[in-house]
């Protein structure tokens, strides 16, 4: 997430203890009762109903797999930088044409409406790769690719920066150009017998989904009266996905995008409803002032203002905003299939989506995070087992669309709750969950929310009241496929205070807690332990295999500076100190072992200020995860913290998301967005500074052995 479209308000105001505090009840209990550094992962899962296979696999280190390159010192210049050995090529920067028709890019070019409906958009994020066929899924794929946000300055640059943002009529020219750079897209991607990769221009399946973009709304929010619209009367269809942030994929081949800091382009000038201030919609102009364009066909801009007209929803746009906030789903083999938003996955601003075991016979599991400060972390579970019948076939045309309404239109949706002894449980928001606290406390959801659509409208709140635990942001998630031990980054928060408040306090100033309004500093807690948490942690956590709804936890691994004794859990050193994790994702190797891959923003939330920042751009990390433990310590400590290495370092000013890489694991794709002066002109050269000042350019870029091996090791 970009620190211009970050949103650093504290929406919750629930009073339930936050992770923070669990966090630092864990560490103190655990340590405690080990009294030793040993490793004890033994006995953490002994009662905890797993599987002898898994729990074995589960206490036995798995650290045979070696990374096989010298941990990266710190960078600061306007280029990529990769091991020795390795080189990094320019992928698909922001402007490049999908098809023939449209002119190649240039540095000073006007860019227009349709140019930009039929290029790549701005601020690559998440991403995934979708094989045409299985003899050449490392060679020749489609690319589906996240377009986060826009930055006017770099958008409107030969024109000096957008027209009348800030008071006025914007251009409706102007609107819609930035409506079609946001969204996602579809490209073809190919590689060459050399090891050089490029677009396939004019491929059918090449495809730009925008903020515009015509879907149809799935699940329980489908046809109910808070899906009413002007534009859709009936509730069932709206338009656009905006701000994607993370992804994810599904086992049967399609592609899930997922609405991060979309509340800030809608506004509401009257009386703001729960779920609206609960989210953060507000104001009298949105992020980019859409909503001042004179107005298309069908509302194509005032939808964009939720102000209510009148008394009928089916006369304004009230609702608009209501369609959003959802995982999508995206048949990328199809460019011309429907695209539908998954609303039984929740409504918030999803960070990702993350797929958890694949088992033949059982529910699938789908994990994602709400990426504010003091939000929650959720799972769906589906209603329907897996079928092997229902994987994806390359090279094959079916609806894949019908199998995912048959997985993710029928579940039950979770939020979690650590609690500081290393356990924790999932809460069903469910019509028939039983609320456990509060003025609410015995009554059931459906009592509050009426029916499963309103919980879904007001996720958030359904979350408050059954109690879910706030964390420190939760960004990425992943999953090892062969442990099922899911990863989560839980990037930052500097509104955390070290004392322990009751729900009676009442301070002055920030510090400020009443009952019903939350916390404006929130205190510590076991899983979130570090008072102004600017350097951000990464945890992790096994579900029960005779109880899905019980889990146990632990931090894996602490981000800070080498130099900061009070915050340097996991013994960093110089040459992988880092802050802010935010991607994600688990590199399943041979024998079942892996490679994690982290990957860091440190631009946001004083991110800038930090130790960390004044010597080392944003970076790309692995770590060769061991056993869970039950020592209370973080799973990477000053013991064996040498397992985890800088791989990668951005650009000035540049986050480093979105990440996988081919199956042969000989190249690794990474996106780098908002970079200050960066990519060098004329040049598919990642590792080149620009010379002079160039207009910037997110990009994808595929790191690679020089030799062709494989990555990492």
């Amino acid at each position: 997430m970009s620190q211009e479209i970050e949103n650093h308000d504290n929406h919750n105001d629930s009073g339930n203890r936050p992770f923070s505090s669990v966090m630092a009840r864990y560490l103190s209990r655990r340590r405690m009762l080990q009294g030793s550094l040993g490793l004890a992962a033994a006995t953490l899962f002994t009662d905890f109903g797993l599987s002898a296979a898994l729990r074995q696999a589960s206490a036995e280190p798995r650290r045979r797999l070696t990374l096989g390159f010298e941990s990266l010192p710190g960078s600061m210049t306007d280029a990529i930088v990769v091991p020795e050995g390795y080189t990094a090529q320019i992928l698909v920067p922001w402007g490049t044409p999908l098809d023939g028709s449209a002119a190649d890019w240039q540095q000073d070019m006007h860019l227009t409406p349709a140019f930009q409906a039929r290029a790549m958009g701005m601020h690559h994020d998440g991403m995934y790769h979708f094989p045409l066929d299985t003899q050449h899924a490392s060679r020749d794929f489609l690319l589906a690719i996240n377009h986060e946000y826009i930055d006017q300055s770099a958008l409107w640059a030969p024109q000096g920066g957008p027209t009348n943002n800030d008071e006025g009529a914007r251009p409706a020219d102007e609107v819609r150009t930035e409506i079609n750079a946001h969204g996602m897209a579809v490209v073809r991607l190919r590689r060459d017998d050399q090891g050089h990769w490029a677009p396939v221009a004019d491929d059918a399946h090449n495809r730009r989904v925008t903020s515009a973009t015509p879907m149809e709304l799935a699940g329980p929010v489908r046809g109910t009266s808070w899906a009413v619209t002007a534009w859709s009367p009936e509730g069932t269809h709206v338009r656009g996905t905006n701000n994607n942030c993370a992804s994810g994929y599904t086992p049967w081949g399609t592609y899930l995008t997922c609405e991060e800091n979309w509340p800030e382009v809608f506004i509401n000038r009257g009386k703001l409803t729960p779920d609206q201030a609960r989210l953060g919609i507000n104001g009298e102009r949105g992020r980019y002032s859409w909503e001042s364009a004179e107005d298309g066909e069908q509302g194509e801009f005032s939808r964009f203002d939720n102000t209510p007209h009148g008394d009928d929803p089916a006369k304004d746009y009230r609702n608009e905003a209501r369609g959003f906030g959802y995982i999508v789903e995206i048949d990328p083999y199809d460019a011309d299939s429907i695209i539908y938003k998954r609303t039984a996955l929740g409504r918030f601003r999803h960070e990702g989506c993350w797929p958890g075991r694949v088992v033949e016979g059982m529910p699938l599991t789908f994990y994602t995070g709400h990426d504010s400060r003091n939000e929650y972390i959720y799972k769906f579970v589906t209603t329907k087992i897996w079928q092997q019948s229902d994987a994806n076939r390359p090279g094959e045309a079916y609806d894949r669309q019908a199998i995912g309404t048959s997985y993710l239109d029928e579940g039950t949706l979770y939020v979690a709750r650590f609690d500081a002894d290393g356990e924790g449980e999932w809460l069903p928001l469910t019509v028939d969950a039983i609320i456990p606290q509060g003025e609410h406390k015995g009554r059931r959801l459906g009592e509050v929310f009426e029916n499963q659509a309103g919980i879904i409208i007001n996720t958030c709140d359904a979350a408050d009241l059954m109690g879910a635990t706030p964390m420190d942001r939760p960004e990425w998630g992943t999953v090892d496929p062969h442990s099922g031990i899911v990863y989560m980054t839980l990037t930052n928060n500097s509104k955390r205070t070290e004392a322990e408040r009751p729900a009676s306090f009442t301070g002055e100033g920030d510090d400020v807690f009443t009952v019903g309004s939350g916390y404006a500093t929130a205190p510590v807690n076991a899983a979130n332990p570090r008072p102004d948490n600017t350097y951000g942690h990464v945890i992790r956590w096994q579900e029960r295999h005779d109880d899905p709804t019980r889990m146990r936890w632990e931090p894996f691994v602490f981000g800070s500076s080498a130099s900061d004794a009070d915050s340097n859990l996991s013994g960093l050193t110089d040459v992988n100190a880092f802050a802010s994790p935010d991607g994600l994702w688990f590199d399943e190797r041979d024998d079942g072992e892996g490679i994690l891959w982290i990957e860091t923003d440190n631009g946001l939330d004083k991110g800038r200020e930090n130790a960390v920042a004044e010597m080392t751009n944003d970076q790309v990390l692995a770590v060769v995860p061991g056993a869970m433990s039950d020592d209370g310590q973080p799973a990477i400590n000053a013991q064996n913290q040498a397992q985890l290495k800088r791989f990668a370092i951005g650009p000035n000013e540049a986050e480093v998301t979105g990440i996988f890489a081919t199956p042969d694991r000989t190249a690794l794709f990474i996106n780098i967005q908002h970079p200050a002066n960066w990519p060098a002109a004329n040049t598919e050269n990642a590792t080149q500074t620009a010379q002079g000042q160039v207009r910037p350019r997110s990009s994808t870029v595929v790191i690679q052995k020089r030799d062709g091996g494989r990555i990492g090791v």
